[in-house]
């Protein structure tokens, strides 16, 4: 018993030795990491900074969500969770631009929100979000339970900065924001209430168009590098510019992005090139030493061609991504395999260059999607000299095609050659196959190429998919807008239309519809729709009008009638009075008139009504009979004809009866009108 309480002592002075070093331990992490960060970083959190904001103040309402998103929000708003739209939907609409997706966070934890969808799955290991496909869309939702587990290391240095006085929701949302690499993206918006929540004046960074970070830059990409990737795709989409802390954090830790994964790499990279800002994209990259690292071969010619640059030699990469920028954007992305292959083949040209005329024809054949086309083409068109240095060597219209063929295909094996050298970066083996797969055609039997595209229309759908006919189109597109310097065929030249100042859903539609007929794209059906309704709407009211004239041809008075009367009321010069009961005395007859028509009209049915009637009879004697209206046709077809003619010369007669009745009406309302005036006179 002794030897057990012994034992029991020594552990309990353990316990409260293993506690103190905790309490050393918590008290001595937020001072090492206070030292790390700014002053102002140290500082309390100023409550009367948090801004709830009327998003119809801002020109946002709840119609600019797509179905898909509205309905997962919905479901979980009928379960007793909050909801919100939060990030890049928030920012982008604030700008009057097209999100590029919808994400959503949930008070509910990844579990429950699992179980309100039937199709959705749980992703990711460092921060595992869910995945909910509905209406053939995949909404991202996440949960504010899952970042304050992974943010609990940041929020030890936070302690000081928790406030007091606060709703518990506000501090949930609070505690969120703090966790998100910029304040733009650190917005949330409540639909159902119609309030967006600004914890760290990212409303007013994005009016001043400025990217800034949550804490510290330095820390902020330290903890996790790809955010520097993110901050230079944000700014060069949306043309903001970098604070100095970020400047100055991103050129000393730019050689940090060497630790991620190659599909990381590829996914940011990807983001930047292929939803319309890829030219500005490879400019920031480069501006930060970040090109020599991800694409070594484009930096070191970037680098050559830097004192070169004239208004006559440009330079041909750059001009193939702001090609590249006409044709995509944000909700109209290309897949990796466009600017991969666009990368492969302006290497293929730094290595060896070419002829212009066996460029024109590479280009052509993509375009056109057949062999002979495309030469015909190129041999029309590749009249004018091409300057780009050191890419293009010179220009010889090679007049046989056999020579020709065999060119094309050396410059489609060099390119194909030139997507390897990428997977030593960044592209993994199945994407340097799908790549290689596009100019597949043009190394395998050329001269008997057919992509069975019919027309000139970019399919974004299938771009987006990347479509290996679709691809090779929009690859070919871009080469000859490049070395032409001008339009190709199918196509016309349309300026830009301005995003509308007011973001409703009319006028987001109207835009993007607008913005599609400039791109070549075909009607939605939703638009099909609208046009098919308006054109029955006007059909319908050209033939309403059409009907009332005709109805009122028959009741108009003829020109010499009217004539007379008009010479009797200015020989008599009737008073004001008189003439105003003249005047109601015709509205009058009008009136009589119109309801002498509807009579005739209403006669006109009976009559058909009785027609029908007497061969209803006609059908039941026949029955009667045992005999078949077409038995009946056979045995006695002179009578039948005999009662089809009685029929329809009883309607002329009942049309000619009524003619002359309305005529023999008219003459006498006439008639009385001027012995009545010539009396008077």
């Amino acid at each position: 018993m002794a030897i057990l309480l012994q034992a029991k002592d020594r552990l309990l002075s353990r316990l409260k030795s293993l506690t103190k070093i905790q309490r050393f331990n918590h008290t001595l992490e937020p001072q090492m990491c206070r030292e790390m960060c700014s002053d102002s970083f140290n500082q309390e959190v100023d409550v009367s900074n948090w801004k709830t904001v009327d998003s119809r103040n801002l020109g946002i309402t709840r119609a600019m969500i797509p179905q898909p998103s509205w309905v997962v929000l919905k479901i979980l708003k009928s379960q007793g969770f909050q909801a919100y739209l939060v990030g890049g939907c928030v920012r982008d609409l604030l700008l009057r631009r097209v999100p590029k997706d919808f994400d959503v966070i949930t008070t509910a934890n990844l579990k429950q929100i699992r179980r309100q969808f039937h199709r959705s799955e749980i992703i990711g290991r460092r921060f595992p979000i869910c995945r909910v496909h509905i209406k053939g869309s995949v909404i991202e939702v996440s949960s504010f339970e899952t970042v304050a587990k992974h943010g609990e290391g940041k929020e030890m240095v936070l302690l000081s900065q928790i406030p007091y006085g606060c709703d518990e929701i506000d501090l949930v949302r609070w505690r969120n924001s703090i966790h998100r690499d910029f304040t733009i993206n650190s917005l949330f918006f409540d639909p159902f209430l119609n309030k967006i929540y600004d914890y760290a004046n990212g409303i007013s960074d994005l009016r001043c168009l400025k990217l800034r970070t949550l804490i510290p830059a330095y820390l902020s990409f330290t903890e996790d590098c790809a955010r520097i990737l993110r901050g230079l795709r944000i700014a060069a989409r949306l043309g903001l510019s970098f604070c100095k802390d970020i400047d100055t954090a991103m050129h000393s830790l730019s050689s940090s992005i060497e630790r991620l994964d190659k599909s990381r790499i590829m996914m940011e990279l990807n983001y930047m090139l292929s939803y319309g800002a890829a030219e500005s994209s490879i400019c920031l990259l480069r501006r930060y030493n970040l090109l020599k690292i991800l694409l070594p071969f484009h930096a070191a010619y970037l680098d050559q061609q830097a004192g070169k640059i004239t208004a006559e030699n440009p330079m041909m990469l750059m001009r193939l991504f702001f090609n590249l920028d006409k044709l995509v954007s944000c909700d109209r992305p290309a897949d990796y395999t466009l600017w991969v292959g666009l990368l492969s083949f302006h290497q293929a040209l730094v290595s060896d260059p070419q002829d212009a005329f066996v460029v024109w024809v590479f280009a052509s054949v993509l375009y056109h999607g057949k062999w002979k086309e495309g030469v015909k083409f190129a041999r029309d068109r590749a009249k004018e000299p091409v300057k780009f240095v050191p890419e293009i060597s010179g220009f010889s219209e090679i007049e046989s095609d056999e020579q020709l063929a065999v060119k094309v295909t050396e410059l489609a094996l060099s390119v194909q050659d030139c997507v390897n050298d990428l997977t030593k970066v960044f592209v993994s083996k199945k994407i340097e196959r799908n790549v290689q797969q596009i100019f597949d055609v043009l190394v395998n039997s050329i001269e008997s190429y057919n992509s069975g595209k019919r027309s000139h229309i970019i399919d974004y759908d299938m771009l987006g998919k990347g479509n290996l006919v679709e691809t090779r189109f929009v690859l070919g597109k871009i080469i000859l807008k490049t070395i032409s310097g001008g339009l190709v065929a199918g196509e016309e030249e349309i300026d830009e239309e301005e995003m509308p100042e007011v973001l409703d859903k009319d006028s987001v539609e109207n835009y993007l519809a607008k913005k599609n007929r400039k791109r070549g794209l075909q009607p939605s059906s939703a638009e099909l729709k609208l046009k098919t309704a308006k054109k029955c709407k006007w059909t319908e009211k050209f033939s309403s009008i059409n009907h009332e004239l005709s109805m009122n041809k028959e009741d108009v008075v003829p020109k010499e009638e009217v004539e007379e009367i008009h010479k009797a009321v200015k020989n008599c010069q009737l008073p004001d009075k008189e003439l105003k009961v003249r005047t109601t005395e015709k509205h009058k007859w009008i009136e009589n008139s119109c309801h002498f028509d509807q009579e005739l009209s209403i006669n006109e049915e009976l009559v058909q009504k009785e027609g029908s009637q007497q061969l209803g009879e006609e059908t039941q004697k026949a029955a009667k009979t045992c005999q078949s209206p077409e038995e009946e046709i056979k045995v006695n077809p002179e009578k039948i004809l005999e009662k089809k003619d009685r029929h329809s010369l009883s309607t002329e007669g009942t049309n000619k009866k009524r003619d002359k009745q309305k005529r023999a009406d008219n003459k006498k309302k006439n008639g009385l009108l001027l012995s009545s005036l010539f009396k008077e006179k």
